[in-house]
């Protein structure tokens, strides 16, 4: 293993970046929260069954909007019309919850702002300076303006987010699909990249696309539910890999 905590034959890094660089994770699991119990009470009643943070775990974490608006409703027997992207957030339809969620996420930011951890931010900077290249690989359609808030657009290489999935029309993690069009960006096989993740559908992603080295960054208390999905590496926070982070 090498002083950054990967192995030897290691040339690129792909991060996630809510969870792993920035710590928008938790703004994004109560936007989820609040729109879905929102929906779920004017549906069911006071009677409603609450969205929970292992719904969040489980089936929203790490997936495209859609994706997480999908297969949420999908496990409690729920079907909405599709509707399309440009629905509006009050729409009964899988892009209007979407769109309702973002609504709510953008006020949150605006209001309460956007914090990287600074470990993650020395980590990807000592990774550079190994000659290492860097991707951020997201299902968030915010990623450019979150990484340009922060001052750190230019820690990456290459940058496949929900923008660049939609217009390519990759499918979201956990298929590999974002993950290897990041490893194709930057000229390297999958097999001597390193994926950086805190969702189980990112854990998913990096085993399913045969990546050589898959970090689990574990913010939330779910260690052994990352080793099971895939990881090769729990970590806490980025520091405990070396690399002066």
């Amino acid at each position: 293993m090498t002083d950054l905590g990967l192995p030897e034959d290691i040339e690129a890094c792909l991060f996630d970046l809510d969870g792993v660089v920035t710590n928008t994770a938790v703004v994004h699991s109560a936007a989820w929260k609040e729109m879905f119990d929102a929906f779920l009470r004017e549906r069911d009643g006071e009677s409603f069954a609450p969205f929970t943070a292992a719904d969040y775990d489980t089936y929203v974490d790490g997936r495209p909007r859609d994706d997480g608006v999908r297969t949420f409703l999908r496990s409690r027997g729920i079907e909405l019309p599709e509707g399309g992207p440009d629905d509006p957030p009050a729409a009964a339809t899988v892009h209007g919850l979407g769109n309702r969620k973002n609504e709510l996420l953008l006020t949150k930011i605006r209001t309460d702002g956007v914090e990287p951890y600074d470990s993650t931010l020395r980590y990807l900077r000592a990774v550079r300076a190994h000659g290492l290249r860097t991707a951020i690989v997201s299902s968030s359609a915010n990623c450019r303006d979150v990484l340009r808030s922060i001052d750190a657009e230019d820690l990456f290489d290459a940058r496949i987010d929900g923008v660049v999935a939609a217009e390519r029309g990759l499918p979201g993690k956990p298929a590999p699909d974002t993950f290897l069009a990041a490893a194709r960006e930057l000229g390297v096989r999958p097999a001597r990249a390193a994926v950086f993740e805190d969702a189980l559908a990112g854990m998913d992603a990096g085993r399913a696309g045969r990546f050589g080295y898959v970090v689990g960054v574990d913010r939330v208390g779910q260690t052994d539910a990352l080793y099971a999905h895939g990881a090769d590496r729990v970590v806490g926070d980025l520091s405990e890999l070396g690399g002066d982070a």
